[in-house]
């Protein structure tokens, strides 16, 4: 089965690939996304919505991940899972 495969998005009037890997957690599933060379970590909380995870460390290298595309990504997740 081919974990690998690749998530659209529409931001700021383009188009987006990002590169995406499907990680099996017992029962449960996480999505780790390539953005602006830094991997983030995708999961669904208690009510099924999906959730950008990253490390502060992360975040205070990489000052180019723009909080509204995580939620973008995570709106997209979301289509293609409910």
């Amino acid at each position: 089965m081919d974990n690998d495969f690749e998530i659209p998005v529409n931001f700021n009037g383009k188009e987006i690939t990002f590169p995406a890997k499907l990680l099996n957690y017992g029962f449960t599933i996480k999505l780790e996304i390539e953005i602006e060379d830094t991997k983030v970590l995708f999961e669904p909380d208690e009510e099924r919505n999906w959730r950008a995870l990253i490390s502060y460390e992360d975040l205070q290298a990489n000052k180019k991940l723009n909080p509204e595309l995580l939620k973008l990504i995570a709106s997209e997740i979301e289509k293609f899972t409910k």
